[in-house]
């Protein structure tokens, strides 16, 4: 199974930056509570421990603030502290609740639909919903601990998929932070994102070919709902020598099978579309 180091372009500093406007509004109570996950989201890139003072640069927050707010992280196990070098990590409370969240989705039973299409296909298979910005791959290939599970929405084939069949509320392009391009093929206006997710819904899916790193290619279908809004979206990843232009509507074929039996097993009736004639 062909399967990359993906790249991880986005950083938390831009989901700080989406919040502090509603932070700086918020009641005290609440503001201290925003500015508590905010210190969780720093986090989010898998990437070194962090010490109060780098907390506190990445939030735009006084150093005694920062370090008030991962004592209280600590001692309620959601950090956990470095005895050594005394910087952050996240706590056992954080891995707690993920595993209930896993299972409380039934995530554990899309494991092994996700595995037999990776090895039907030859390809990575992976499972995404959408948190704010991010497109968070939830089981998959791709779940490993060296690489993050965020990718940006406007750049990925599950990003895309994502956004065009948006539940009520999500919001569009326009509501993104500005457009990073990792490649010379990377979308970054937004109305050329809204041209290209009107081809998705047309075409029924979507294709990252080279936008988020060179020598990708990566094919994506949407897990509906019974309103017609992507719950999540499922994608084959691997090489253009393997998922070739002749090779597309086969890879395609597989993905929706799959997605539709994901359906099944991660929506309740009610949730469901209904069953094809």
């Amino acid at each position: 199974m062909w399967q990359p180091n993906a790249p991880e372009p986005l950083t938390s500093g831009e989901w700080t930056d989406m919040t502090e406007a509603a932070a700086a509004r918020a009641p005290g109570g609440a503001q201290a509570v925003r500015r508590a996950l905010d210190v969780l989201h720093c986090f989010h890139d898998n990437g070194p421990d962090l010490s109060a003072s780098d907390l506190a640069r990445r939030l735009g927050l006084s150093a005694s603030t920062a370090h008030r707010l991962a004592r209280t992280l600590l001692g309620a196990g959601f950090l956990e502290q470095d005895a050594r070098t005394s910087r952050y990590r996240l706590g056992p409370a954080v891995t707690e609740l993920g595993r209930l969240s896993y299972h409380q989705r039934g995530l554990h039973l899309a494991a092994p639909e996700l595995t037999d299409l990776a090895e039907r296909t030859g390809a990575t298979a992976d499972l995404a919903l959408r948190s704010g910005p991010h497109a968070v791959i939830v089981a998959g290939g791709s779940v490993t601990p060296k690489v993050g599970l965020r990718r940006p929405l406007h750049s990925t084939a599950l990003g895309k998929v994502l956004l065009a069949w948006a539940r009520p509320g999500e919001g569009g392009p326009s509501s993104l932070p500005p457009l990073p391009a990792f490649t010379d093929r990377t979308i970054v206006e937004p109305a050329a994102l809204e041209v290209e997710l009107a081809k998705v819904r047309s075409d029924a899916y979507a294709l990252n070919d080279g936008e988020s790193a060179h020598g990708v290619r990566t094919l994506a279908v949407p897990v509906l709902d019974g309103a017609g809004h992507a719950r999540f979206a499922l994608a084959v990843r691997a090489t253009p020598s393997v998922i070739t232009d002749a090779r597309t509507d086969w890879f395609l074929s597989q993905a929706r099978s799959c997605a539709r039996a994901l359906e099944v097993l991660l929506l309740s009736p009610a949730e469901r579309r209904p069953p094809r004639p």
